[in-house]
């Protein structure tokens, strides 16, 4: 492990000069993610950022009946237990849950879950040489090696690698917006912009600037608490990656017919990934399975699989229209 200084921050504006000094500093959270990677040599920062002291770990409701805000140290089991969330974001508490382990879940932060990076192997072992989001220009192994967890949707030449976040998924589904600050100040960023594609940079995973930190998420005011669902699928029951995994959340009017449809997928993509004209084609329908098809059809439009994980696209396919089946059966 390379050496490095080991510094607190008790307030934001405190960690964001300390990272604007240190080029490669990083912070730490409950360090589930930074510490792995520590342990492989894939992250060697030279100064560790500790702030866990600083005071982001409430989970509140904005003035004036804005929605609800989750601070960035607030742990992942906290917000699944707050009554908040369980009452109005269940979504967001299904999927939590569906996350790592108890144990995990204890330590790891909303603002590091946010942040935290992809599990490919190419990546995750130095050992393997070509790896673009390690290090840039030496190529994807990924593409001609084994990619059975591989992203289907998004790629780029450049890398195949898919977010693992399972909480990203849904907080993308409920529209939310992170809450960042930077030298600069503070700026807010819709969650549906926080992440990026790969493209040619796929060692650039967010928007944020090296000196810029999460402070908090932000949900949005309307609850979806009746009619939501998270649904992973996975090589075994815990403690395992989505290979697929969807966050449904429908509102219908007194008709029984769709008004709104929010969908996100997790588990295919560099980025939980979401398709406005999926959704839009479910408005004004019944909640049936030839629209939760034709609305599967839509999101999954463009799919490349490659030689392990071809099947994911079918797989995503049926994992849709199961999470909308379920999803519109909730009262």
């Amino acid at each position: 492990m390379t050496p490095f200084t080991y510094t607190r921050a008790a307030e934001p504006q405190q960690a964001v000069v300390e990272l604007g000094l240190e080029p490669r500093g990083k912070l730490l959270g409950g360090g589930t993610n930074l510490i792995d990677l520590m342990k492989m040599g894939v992250e060697t920062p030279t100064r560790i950022i500790d702030i866990n002291r600083m005071p982001l770990a409430r989970i509140e409701e904005l003035p004036g009946g804005q929605g609800v805000r989750i601070g960035a140290l607030a742990r992942n089991s906290d917000v699944a237990d707050h009554p908040l969330i369980a009452e109005r974001y269940p979504v967001l508490r299904e999927a939590l849950l569906s996350g790592a382990s108890p144990q995990l879940r204890n330590m790891a932060t909303v603002g590091g879950n946010l942040l935290q990076r992809t599990r490919c192997p190419y990546f995750y072992d130095p050992t393997f040489p070509s790896c673009n989001k390690r290090q840039p220009g030496s190529g994807c192994g990924a593409i001609e090696g084994f990619n059975r967890s591989h992203a289907i949707l998004g790629q780029s030449a450049q890398c195949i690698a898919t977010h693992p976040s399972d909480m990203c998924v849904a907080l993308a589904a409920l529209d939310a917006a992170v809450q960042v600050r930077g030298p600069k100040g503070e700026r807010r960023i819709p969650f549906a912009d926080f992440h990026r594609l790969p493209g040619n940079t796929p060692d650039l995973e967010t928007v944020l600037t090296h000196d810029e930190i999460v402070t908090a998420v932000d949900l949005p005011a309307k609850p979806a608490a009746k009619q939501s669902h998270y649904l992973k699928i996975r090589d075994r029951a815990s403690y395992a990656f989505a290979l697929v995994s969807v966050a449904a959340v429908l509102e219908r009017g007194t008709d029984g017919r769709i008004t709104t449809a929010r969908l996100a997928l997790g588990g295919v993509a560099h980025k939980p990934w979401r398709v406005p004209e999926a959704e839009t084609i479910l408005q004004g329908k019944s909640a049936d399975e030839a629209a939760f098809r034709a609305a599967a059809d839509a999101l999954l439009a463009g799919a490349k699989g490659y030689r392990h994980n071809t099947f994911k696209i079918e797989l995503a396919r049926r994992t849709i229209v199961r999470a909308l089946t379920t999803t519109a059966a909730l009262a």
